[in-house]
């Protein structure tokens, strides 16, 4: 055994001594592989990152969840351009109570009012999103209490007017652990200040969010008492006045195999009471499939690319052994006379190959885990470099090495051993 250990180390050390020989046709004929295996592993650390990002969102939403939005129709839209216009859309409360109370399978559903009002506290001042909800908001879209607590049933059933502010609302107003029990001005009403939140981006690529930085949660009924249900908007010059009882609600299904069953039957639903289409219903589970979905395409398209990569690698490992057995032809010729086998011969030409392919393979990976850093250090996009993502593209690299390298190093083994020795 360790004979034969020895002899590898030494069959590999005088292919790198041969190798060194021809030091810039070595370097270039490597260039081949490196950039195949750095733009393998750049492009899957890229790839992965962005997916990665994509199916957490997702999966935050809840896969349970099922999230109902009102939104204005295109006859809406079209009324919105005349002046003065009155404008009615949007979920209602009784469509809370039917969903409710007419769905199976439901394990507890959060309502959402959406206000913008001018907040301040002390000095500072900025316009927050009132989010008038329940308790079950906190258990539907789960968010880290940083101070203080959330909205609970009592404060609802007491229509207590208390607030819970989002972590970036917090800093821009000044407020930390200290401001929890003080008061703060939402409109031209005053709350008390019992929470803050750590709070999600409002966007996530294409993937909207329940929730923005710019929150500032109170009960629902507190909501409906103090702002009911009439806003103005002013676009394009026109004042529009706008009822919306309801936002949002956010449903959750007891079972997760049922998500699909039950949002149909909301729909269902809700198409009988709106007629004009003024709401609209996403499934995060449905999202998450067709993510998972879109990432295994992605990552057939990528390793497509890399595979033609590495192809171009391996030509070019394939011309320079074919280019190597011609100048070695003599030696080949001697080893043959003093008793080299066959099999000797390929043995040697394809560590050679393969040695050519490691050392520009590892080469790569070190050029593509330097990649996904400067583009994460620089741009802000977020690059995940996994073990598949290192692994694969080496180990490819190594078996483009055999395959390319080991017709020259069966061409060099079928050279007559009298003929080489002719050869000048």
């Amino acid at each position: 055994m360790a004979t034969a250990r020895t002899r590898i180390v030494r069959d590999i050390l005088l292919g790198i001594e041969t190798l060194l020989l021809h030091r810039l046709r070595s370097m270039l004929t490597m260039l081949g592989v490196v950039f195949g295996v750095s733009s393998v592993v750049a492009m899957l650390s890229v790839g992965e990152g962005a997916s990665t990002e994509a199916l957490e969102q997702i999966r935050r939403l809840g896969s349970n969840n099922i999230i109902v939005s009102s939104t204005r129709s295109t006859e809406e839209e079209q009324a919105a351009t005349q002046r003065s216009y009155m404008s009615m859309y949007g979920l209602t409360y009784d469509d809370y109570d039917r969903i409710t109370l007419g769905c199976a399978n439901i394990r507890r559903v959060a309502p959402a009012k959406l206000i913008r009002k001018d907040a301040r506290l002390l000095e500072r001042a900025m316009e927050l999103r009132m989010v008038g909800t329940t308790p079950d908001w906190f258990e539907l879209v789960p968010r880290e209490v940083l101070a203080g607590r959330v909205i609970l049933p009592f404060d609802e059933e007491r229509h207590a007017p208390v607030a819970v502010l989002t972590e970036f609302g917090a800093r821009k107003l000044l407020a930390t652990a200290h401001t929890i029990g003080q008061h703060i001005f939402l409109g031209g009403d005053t709350f008390e200040v019992i929470g803050i939140i750590r709070n999600e981006s409002g966007n996530a690529g294409s993937i909207q969010v329940p929730d923005q930085d710019v929150d500032v949660y109170i009960p629902l009924g507190v909501a409906m008492a103090y702002f009911g249900d009439m806003y103005t908007r002013y676009s394009s010059g026109s004042r529009v006045r706008e009822r919306v009882e309801l936002h949002q609600v956010i449903v959750q299904v007891e079972d997760v195999a049922r998500v699909e069953t039950t949002a149909a039957v909301i729909e269902d639903m809700l198409a009988t009471f709106h007629t004009k289409g003024d709401y609209t219903i996403s499934v995060p589970l449905a999202l998450l499939q067709q993510a998972e979905a879109t990432k295994r395409t992605f990552n057939i398209v990528l390793g497509s690319i890399a595979a033609i990569s590495l192809l171009v690698g391996g030509i070019g490992i394939m011309n320079i052994m074919l280019a190597s057995v011609t100048e070695r032809t003599r030696e080949i010729g001697i080893r043959r006379a003093i008793g080299a086998k066959r099999r000797q011969i390929i043995y040697q030409f394809l560590i050679e190959a393969v040695v050519l392919s490691t050392i520009g393979g590892l080469i790569g990976l070190g050029l593509g885990a330097l990649v996904p850093y400067l583009i994460t250090r620089f741009s802000g996009m977020p690059t995940v470099l996994t073990a598949n993502g290192v692994i694969l593209p080496l180990l490819i690299s190594m078996t483009i090495g055999i395959l390319f390298g080991l017709y020259p190093a069966m061409h060099a083994a079928r050279v007559d051993p009298i003929i080489a020795l002719r050869h000048q």
